[in-house]
């Protein structure tokens, strides 16, 4: 298999899975958690490859690489979403299925960590190819999804569409009406009002909390935000509505500067007549992708890829405040940088968990056949992302540690607790 992080540059033998070990290891020192735990933990639940023969428009069949691991069961069903991308392989699934587990006991929800993917390029195919994929994806998982067993999402490459076909592939199979065993669906399907929102709001709340830690007035704060999919746009939206000036924007077709401030709902109208990408838009000047990270600002949000912020960039950001909008945007060796220049940075289990809370929340209802407002929803969201950073922020005080590190720990305190209870044998 191959362990080539997204985006890594000079990190060829870099793993995702052992920068998360690393990670791990440094909290459970730190934290003096029992080898015992340490060691379950290390090792994932569950891991499952399959080959996914499709019919493609041209009428000759294409095998997939499909994979789904469950790292975490101690505290609940797992959760984790569904990515296609070119870039998925075992190593890296097995990296954001450990995340998930640290996420969710992060934000206190009864869940354990899973997460699936498939190795396409999701833009090149059609819409008949993607219903073909994840029907195919679903049925190789039938024996591993379940409303109380494993509980998957969108993430990079889907969308509501997918996990409405995957929902209604899974119900053939079972032959009951079942909308808990996935969540992120469409809400005519019993999706969740403010799920589309609910991670780059998550980033938002989780931005506020730190700035008001820091003594920063948000009406004087400038930020940048790289990533302008589902993350992105949503955070860079409502750090603007709450006063944040926004001065820079990218996607992974161009990166843009204003240091006068962008507007937003300008950025977003133009994305959303132009394929939903940036590139054209003439809102502010195009500067290289490369320079996006280390623009002038207060706050960073990277809310694109993986290991995009390395040892060769982070001795130049300038920002104050980073704010983990994507999964494993940091590599360690630029975390030691950043902790030198005394960068805060909330980290991806912390910052990016407001979807997997608002996706509990569709769950919750599914299950009760009763739904809330999107202010409902909001409220209940915005309530327990503020109760989780400040429990990590007290962390970071007893324990004299970073926002990452001080995360881990407080998710390790509630995983070796399941895994104590529960027992071994």
């Amino acid at each position: 298999m191959s362990n080539t992080p997204i985006n890594s540059t000079n990190t060829n033998d870099v793993s995702m899975f052992d920068s998360v070990l690393a990670r791990l290891d440094e909290a459970a020192k730190l934290m003096n958690l029992s080898p015992e735990v340490s060691e379950v933990l290390r090792s994932p639940v569950k891991q499952i490859k399959v080959s996914l023969p499709v019919s493609m428009d041209n009428g000759k069949i294409q095998v997939f690489k499909g994979y789904r691991t469950v790292h975490s069961t101690h505290l609940g069903p797992s959760k984790g979403g569904i990515r296609y991308a070119m870039d998925v392989n075992a190593d890296e699934v097995m990296a954001l299925a450990a995340w998930m587990s640290f996420k969710c006991a992060v934000a206190n929800l009864p869940y354990g960590g899973a997460k699936g993917g498939i190795k396409c390029d999701p833009r090149s195919m059609s819409v008949g190819e993607l219903e073909r994929l994840s029907r195919a994806y679903a049925q190789s998982m039938k024996d591993v999804f379940g409303v109380n067993k494993d509980i998957p999402a969108p993430d990079m490459g889907t969308s509501g569409r997918e996990m409405a076909w995957i929902l209604d592939e899974l119900n053939k199979v079972t032959g009951e009406d079942s909308p808990g065993i996935i969540t992120g669906k469409p809400i005519a399907l019993g999706g969740s009002l403010g799920r589309d929102a609910a991670t780059g709001r998550g980033v938002m709340v989780n931005t506020f909390a730190a700035l008001k830690k820091m003594n920063l007035d948000p009406k004087n704060v400038t930020a940048v935000v790289q990533g302008f999919g589902n993350v992105g746009s949503h955070a860079a939206r409502l750090l603007s509505e709450k006063g944040i000036k926004i001065v820079g924007i990218g996607d992974h077709t161009a990166s843009f500067y204003n240091e006068n401030g962008i507007d937003i709902a300008a950025a977003l109208a133009y994305a959303e007549k132009n394929n939903r990408i940036l590139k054209g838009f003439n809102g502010a000047t195009e500067i290289k992708s490369s320079e996006l990270l280390i623009c002038k600002c207060d706050v960073l949000v990277p809310a694109a890829l993986q290991n995009v912020i390395n040892e060769e960039n982070a001795h130049k950001i300038q920002a104050k405040l980073i704010v983990e909008g994507a999964n494993g945007p940091t590599m360690p060796k630029a975390d030691t940088i950043l902790n030198d220049k005394n960068i805060i940075c909330v980290p991806d289990i912390l910052a990016n968990s407001g979807g997997v809370t608002v996706s509990y929340f569709e769950w919750v209802q599914n299950k009760a056949g009763y739904y809330w407002t999107e202010e409902e929803v909001n409220t209940k969201h915005d309530f327990k992302m503020e109760i989780a950073f400040e429990a990590v922020w007290n962390n970071v005080a007893k324990y004299k540690t970073s926002m990452r590190i001080a995360a881990y720990i407080t998710a390790l305190q509630k995983l070796e607790q399941g895994v104590k209870l529960k027992g071994a044998y």
